[in-house]
């Protein structure tokens, strides 16, 4: 499969298009956790949050937890990862940690809570740039067949995050290059209990964004605008959705 946007008249980079389309495959796929159909339908659940009228009665309330409904779902998931997955998309400044326990406790294991952080994450990324140039959002891959791996790595522990993640000391071959280069911010160790996770999604992001050995280097143009601009926007955009970090 490969990404394109034939409503568009902008020109889309070619670095671009190869991470969105190897994003999409790595989507269709089967996961870790999850199968192929799951991821998929996971991408097509963030996409249903826009039209939910029980995620706009969340957003306004002065708690989520006070509004009664259920979630309008355009897929066969259960109820408890549609509510993950709305919430996510929805309302995450306001997620607790008990939210989080509970949702693992239903019966989500901590490695498809965290696939599933990444898989909506990284949604959201294609569909926000395909929105950003006028183009509707670009149709979802057929599954692919197969079973997840469901591989659990030696390292994880759940102490510094609400999930498990894998320090980089406790890394091991099997993980994979799970932290390459010589950045290890507590943003790049977030999906590193599920490695196949975390590399699908940063793979797509830094190609959105900037590599993460370039982050420190405030000199040099890699993007059509300045780095200031970037920053600028990003500031913004962090601020617009109550993101602290």
């Amino acid at each position: 499969m490969t990404i394109s946007y034939p409503q568009s008249d902008l020109t889309v980079r070619e670095d671009l298009i190869g991470a969105q389309t190897r994003f999409w495959e790595h989507l269709a796929a089967p996961g870790t956790w999850l199968s192929g159909a799951e991821r998929v339908a996971i991408a097509a659940e963030v996409r249903n949050v826009r039209n939910c009228a029980f995620c706009k009665i969340q957003k306004d309330a002065l708690s989520p937890n006070s509004g009664e409904g259920t979630h309008q779902s355009a897929t066969d998931l259960s109820p408890m990862m549609v509510e993950v997955i709305h919430r996510i998309v929805n309302d995450p400044g306001r997620l607790t940690e008990s939210w989080v326990r509970g949702a693992v406790d239903s019966g989500i294991s901590d490695g498809a809570y965290v696939e599933t952080i990444g898989l909506v994450s990284a949604a959201m990324i294609m569909d926000t740039f395909a929105a950003g140039i006028g183009h509707d959002d670009v149709p979802l891959p057929e599954p692919a067949s197969g079973e997840p791996i469901r591989y659990t790595s030696s390292g994880a522990k759940r102490a510094a995050a609400w999930v498990p993640i894998v320090e980089p000391e406790d890394a091991t071959e099997e993980d994979g290059d799970l932290y390459p280069g010589t950045r290890n911010a507590y943003i790049l160790r977030a999906l590193s209990s599920v490695p196949d996770t975390k590399q699908g999604y940063w793979d797509l992001a830094v190609t959105n964004y900037l590599p993460a050995e370039h982050m420190g280097d405030f000199d040099t143009h890699f993007r059509a605008i300045s780095r200031n601009q970037i920053e600028l926007i990003a500031a913004r955009t962090s601020a617009l959705h109550s993101c602290a970090y």
